[in-house]
Protein backbone atom coordinates (compact mmCIF):
# COMPACT_ATOMS: atom_id res chain seq x y z
CA UNK A 1 0.00 0.00 0.00
CA UNK A 2 1.11 3.16 -0.84
CA UNK A 3 1.57 5.86 2.29
CA UNK A 4 3.04 9.36 0.80
CA UNK A 5 0.81 12.04 2.06
CA UNK A 6 -0.17 12.90 5.58
CA UNK A 7 -2.02 15.76 6.28
CA UNK A 8 -0.75 18.62 8.34
CA UNK A 9 -1.54 19.91 12.03
CA UNK A 10 -4.00 22.11 11.53
CA UNK A 11 -3.42 24.48 15.40
CA UNK A 12 -0.36 26.47 16.00
CA UNK A 13 2.06 25.97 18.56
CA UNK A 14 0.31 29.27 20.28
CA UNK A 15 -3.33 27.74 20.01
CA UNK A 16 -1.37 23.86 21.64
CA UNK A 17 0.01 25.84 24.87
CA UNK A 18 -4.15 27.97 25.34
CA UNK A 19 -5.64 24.41 25.17
CA UNK A 20 -3.37 22.61 27.58
CA UNK A 21 -3.65 25.92 29.90
CA UNK A 22 -7.14 25.32 29.53
CA UNK A 23 -7.39 21.94 30.27
CA UNK A 24 -4.94 22.18 32.81
CA UNK A 25 -7.22 24.37 35.12
CA UNK A 26 -10.07 22.27 34.20
CA UNK A 27 -11.55 19.99 36.79
CA UNK A 28 -12.03 15.95 35.93
CA UNK A 29 -14.94 15.27 34.17
CA UNK A 30 -15.53 11.56 34.87
CA UNK A 31 -13.58 11.10 37.90
CA UNK A 32 -13.38 11.87 41.72
CA UNK A 33 -9.75 12.12 43.16
CA UNK A 34 -9.91 8.83 44.69
CA UNK A 35 -11.29 6.88 41.53
CA UNK A 36 -9.09 8.71 39.63
CA UNK A 37 -5.64 7.51 41.14
CA UNK A 38 -7.05 3.91 40.96
CA UNK A 39 -7.94 4.34 37.45
CA UNK A 40 -4.34 5.83 36.97
CA UNK A 41 -2.98 2.95 38.76
CA UNK A 42 -5.09 0.04 36.53
CA UNK A 43 -4.02 1.62 33.22
CA UNK A 44 0.08 1.51 33.92
CA UNK A 45 2.73 -0.69 32.08
CA UNK A 46 5.12 -1.07 34.89
CA UNK A 47 8.37 -1.14 33.50
CA UNK A 48 12.11 -2.38 33.45
CA UNK A 49 14.61 -1.43 30.38
CA UNK A 50 17.77 -1.43 31.82
CA UNK A 51 20.78 -3.12 30.24
CA UNK A 52 21.21 -4.64 33.94
CA UNK A 53 17.79 -6.52 33.65
CA UNK A 54 18.13 -10.02 35.21
CA UNK A 55 15.56 -12.56 36.39
CA UNK A 56 15.61 -11.06 39.58
CA UNK A 57 15.00 -7.98 39.02
CA UNK A 58 12.02 -9.12 36.58
CA UNK A 59 10.82 -11.31 39.14
CA UNK A 60 11.15 -8.18 41.24
CA UNK A 61 8.89 -6.16 39.14
CA UNK A 62 6.12 -9.06 38.58
CA UNK A 63 5.57 -9.38 42.06
CA UNK A 64 5.41 -5.49 42.57
CA UNK A 65 2.97 -5.10 39.78
CA UNK A 66 0.54 -8.42 41.93
CA UNK A 67 1.25 -6.43 44.91
CA UNK A 68 -0.32 -3.37 44.21
CA UNK A 69 -4.28 -5.50 43.89
CA UNK A 70 -6.05 -4.84 47.19
CA UNK A 71 -9.63 -6.63 46.20
CA UNK A 72 -11.13 -4.96 50.07
CA UNK A 73 -10.27 -1.60 49.10
CA UNK A 74 -11.07 -2.00 45.85
CA UNK A 75 -7.80 -1.52 44.47
CA UNK A 76 -6.46 -2.86 41.16
CA UNK A 77 -3.46 -3.82 39.78
CA UNK A 78 -1.27 -2.35 36.87
CA UNK A 79 -2.63 -2.76 33.27
CA UNK A 80 1.00 -4.47 31.98
CA UNK A 81 4.75 -5.27 33.10
CA UNK A 82 6.82 -4.23 30.18
CA UNK A 83 10.14 -6.12 29.71
CA UNK A 84 12.73 -6.70 26.94
CA UNK A 85 12.58 -10.10 24.93
CA UNK A 86 14.53 -12.40 27.14
CA UNK A 87 12.28 -12.24 29.86
CA UNK A 88 8.66 -12.55 28.50
CA UNK A 89 9.13 -15.74 29.41
CA UNK A 90 9.77 -15.82 32.53
CA UNK A 91 7.32 -12.66 33.09
CA UNK A 92 4.25 -14.77 31.45
CA UNK A 93 4.72 -17.54 33.78
CA UNK A 94 4.81 -15.07 36.56
CA UNK A 95 2.22 -13.55 35.62
CA UNK A 96 0.13 -17.21 34.48
CA UNK A 97 -3.90 -16.70 35.53
CA UNK A 98 -3.62 -13.26 35.90
CA UNK A 99 -5.16 -10.02 34.48
CA UNK A 100 -2.00 -8.47 33.79
CA UNK A 101 -0.58 -8.54 30.13
CA UNK A 102 3.37 -8.75 29.59
CA UNK A 103 4.20 -6.06 26.94
CA UNK A 104 7.79 -6.37 25.50
CA UNK A 105 10.00 -3.29 23.74
CA UNK A 106 10.92 -4.83 20.45
CA UNK A 107 12.24 -4.25 16.87
CA UNK A 108 15.22 -2.88 17.38
CA UNK A 109 14.48 -0.58 20.59
CA UNK A 110 15.21 2.02 21.81
CA UNK A 111 17.09 4.05 18.58
CA UNK A 112 15.06 1.16 15.44
CA UNK A 113 18.19 1.41 13.95
CA UNK A 114 18.20 -2.52 12.77
CA UNK A 115 17.16 -4.13 9.26
CA UNK A 116 13.81 -4.63 9.05
CA UNK A 117 14.43 -8.45 9.17
CA UNK A 118 16.05 -8.49 12.28
CA UNK A 119 13.33 -6.20 13.66
CA UNK A 120 11.06 -8.71 12.44
CA UNK A 121 12.85 -11.44 13.95
CA UNK A 122 12.63 -10.28 17.60
CA UNK A 123 8.98 -9.52 17.41
CA UNK A 124 8.31 -13.06 15.92
CA UNK A 125 10.89 -13.85 18.87
CA UNK A 126 9.27 -12.18 21.84
CA UNK A 127 5.65 -13.19 21.28
CA UNK A 128 6.47 -16.90 20.68
CA UNK A 129 8.03 -16.09 24.06
CA UNK A 130 4.58 -15.33 25.36
CA UNK A 131 4.39 -11.43 24.96
CA UNK A 132 0.51 -10.00 24.87
CA UNK A 133 1.86 -6.65 23.46
CA UNK A 134 4.40 -5.09 21.38
CA UNK A 135 6.03 -1.74 21.61
CA UNK A 136 8.23 -0.44 18.38
CA UNK A 137 9.56 2.59 17.57
CA UNK A 138 9.50 3.53 14.51
CA UNK A 139 12.55 4.72 11.72
CA UNK A 140 12.71 8.43 12.85
CA UNK A 141 15.75 8.86 10.37
CA UNK A 142 13.70 7.74 7.42
CA UNK A 143 10.66 9.79 8.67
CA UNK A 144 12.86 12.87 9.21
CA UNK A 145 14.03 12.00 5.16
CA UNK A 146 10.27 12.17 4.18
CA UNK A 147 10.32 8.55 3.31
CA UNK A 148 7.16 8.12 4.46
CA UNK A 149 6.74 4.80 2.81
CA UNK A 150 9.12 3.15 4.35
CA UNK A 151 8.26 4.11 7.75
CA UNK A 152 4.81 2.89 7.33
CA UNK A 153 5.85 -0.41 5.46
CA UNK A 154 7.78 -1.39 8.52
CA UNK A 155 5.06 -0.78 10.49
CA UNK A 156 2.71 -2.94 8.53
CA UNK A 157 5.28 -5.44 8.24
CA UNK A 158 5.79 -5.54 11.99
CA UNK A 159 2.33 -5.46 13.11
CA UNK A 160 2.00 -8.98 10.64
CA UNK A 161 4.69 -10.56 13.02
CA UNK A 162 2.85 -9.74 16.18
CA UNK A 163 0.13 -12.04 15.55
CA UNK A 164 -2.51 -12.06 18.29
CA UNK A 165 -0.77 -9.44 19.97
CA UNK A 166 -1.28 -5.85 20.10
CA UNK A 167 1.09 -3.61 18.74
CA UNK A 168 1.73 0.03 20.05
CA UNK A 169 4.17 2.18 18.31
CA UNK A 170 6.61 4.34 19.73
CA UNK A 171 6.98 7.80 17.61
CA UNK A 172 10.37 9.19 20.16
CA UNK A 173 8.09 12.71 19.61
CA UNK A 174 11.32 14.52 21.63
CA UNK A 175 13.26 13.87 18.10
CA UNK A 176 10.60 14.91 15.67
CA UNK A 177 10.47 18.55 16.23
CA UNK A 178 7.47 19.99 15.69
CA UNK A 179 4.58 19.19 16.58
CA UNK A 180 3.15 19.47 12.48
CA UNK A 181 5.51 16.05 11.80
CA UNK A 182 4.41 14.25 15.14
CA UNK A 183 1.12 14.65 13.64
CA UNK A 184 2.34 13.29 10.25
CA UNK A 185 4.24 10.30 12.16
CA UNK A 186 1.11 9.48 14.21
CA UNK A 187 -1.23 9.18 11.01
CA UNK A 188 1.75 6.76 9.03
CA UNK A 189 1.62 4.98 12.38
CA UNK A 190 -2.54 4.66 12.68
CA UNK A 191 -2.76 3.65 8.73
CA UNK A 192 0.02 0.69 9.14
CA UNK A 193 -2.04 -0.81 11.91
CA UNK A 194 -1.11 1.02 15.07
CA UNK A 195 -3.21 -0.41 18.04
CA UNK A 196 -1.69 2.31 20.14
CA UNK A 197 0.39 5.12 19.31
CA UNK A 198 2.96 5.71 22.45
CA UNK A 199 5.36 8.99 22.92
CA UNK A 200 8.92 8.14 23.57
CA UNK A 201 10.99 5.51 24.57
CA UNK A 202 12.02 6.81 27.72
CA UNK A 203 15.69 6.20 26.68
CA UNK A 204 16.07 10.56 25.24
CA UNK A 205 16.31 13.82 26.95
CA UNK A 206 12.83 14.98 25.67
CA UNK A 207 9.88 12.07 26.22
CA UNK A 208 6.52 12.56 26.88
CA UNK A 209 4.84 15.93 27.05
CA UNK A 210 1.51 17.32 26.99
CA UNK A 211 2.19 19.32 24.22
CA UNK A 212 3.10 15.96 22.07
CA UNK A 213 0.21 14.04 23.89
CA UNK A 214 -2.07 16.11 22.29
CA UNK A 215 -1.28 16.05 19.33
CA UNK A 216 -1.27 12.71 18.83
CA UNK A 217 -4.84 12.58 20.48
CA UNK A 218 -5.83 14.99 17.96
CA UNK A 219 -4.96 12.36 15.28
CA UNK A 220 -6.39 9.79 16.59
CA UNK A 221 -9.71 11.38 17.04
CA UNK A 222 -9.53 12.49 13.20
CA UNK A 223 -8.87 9.36 11.98
CA UNK A 224 -11.82 7.88 14.97
CA UNK A 225 -13.86 10.24 13.16
CA UNK A 226 -12.99 9.64 9.55
CA UNK A 227 -13.34 5.83 10.36
CA UNK A 228 -15.06 4.95 13.33
CA UNK A 229 -12.01 3.17 14.69
CA UNK A 230 -10.26 3.79 18.07
CA UNK A 231 -6.54 3.74 18.58
CA UNK A 232 -5.37 3.36 22.24
CA UNK A 233 -2.64 6.37 23.38
CA UNK A 234 0.31 6.03 25.83
CA UNK A 235 2.79 8.66 26.88
CA UNK A 236 5.78 7.37 28.26
CA UNK A 237 9.15 8.62 29.96
CA UNK A 238 9.01 11.19 32.54
CA UNK A 239 5.78 11.07 34.40
CA UNK A 240 6.93 9.96 37.52
CA UNK A 241 4.51 11.76 39.61
CA UNK A 242 0.68 11.83 40.32
CA UNK A 243 -0.17 15.27 39.44
CA UNK A 244 1.61 14.96 35.94
CA UNK A 245 -0.59 12.00 36.07
CA UNK A 246 -3.71 13.67 36.30
CA UNK A 247 -2.91 16.53 33.68
CA UNK A 248 -2.62 14.02 30.92
CA UNK A 249 -5.95 11.69 32.18
CA UNK A 250 -7.57 15.69 31.84
CA UNK A 251 -5.98 16.15 28.18
CA UNK A 252 -7.48 12.19 27.30
CA UNK A 253 -11.01 13.60 28.86
CA UNK A 254 -11.11 16.80 27.12
CA UNK A 255 -10.41 15.30 23.62
CA UNK A 256 -11.28 11.89 23.29
CA UNK A 257 -13.35 11.25 26.20
CA UNK A 258 -15.53 8.66 28.16
CA UNK A 259 -14.75 5.90 25.84
CA UNK A 260 -10.85 5.71 25.78
CA UNK A 261 -11.62 5.75 29.42
CA UNK A 262 -10.11 2.56 29.74
CA UNK A 263 -6.75 0.30 29.69
CA UNK A 264 -7.76 -1.09 26.73
CA UNK A 265 -7.28 2.62 25.00
CA UNK A 266 -4.96 4.39 27.74
CA UNK A 267 -1.57 3.50 28.90
CA UNK A 268 1.38 5.37 31.17
CA UNK A 269 4.97 3.85 30.27
CA UNK A 270 6.27 4.24 33.81
CA UNK A 271 8.74 2.81 36.66
CA UNK A 272 8.07 5.43 39.47
CA UNK A 273 5.04 6.48 38.96
CA UNK A 274 2.62 3.13 40.67
CA UNK A 275 4.26 3.68 43.89
CA UNK A 276 3.26 7.46 44.22
CA UNK A 277 -0.54 6.85 42.69
CA UNK A 278 -0.67 4.13 45.04
CA UNK A 279 0.26 6.27 48.30
CA UNK A 280 -2.77 8.81 46.70
CA UNK A 281 -5.14 5.77 47.19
Amino acid sequence: MSYTTPKPYPFTDEQIQQRIAEYRSAELKYFDAPKAYRFLLNVIDLTTLEGSDNAARVQQLCEKALSFRDDAHQIPTTAAVCVYPPFAAQAKAILKDTDLNVACVAGAFPAGQSPIEIKIAEVAYAVAQGADEIDMVISRGKFLEGDYQTVYDEIAAIKAACGHAHLKVILETGELGTADNIYKASQIAIAAGADFIKTSTGKIKVNATPESFLVMLDAIKAHYEATGKMVGIKPAGGIADAETALLFLKILEQVLGEKWLTNRYFRIGASRLADKVRAEI
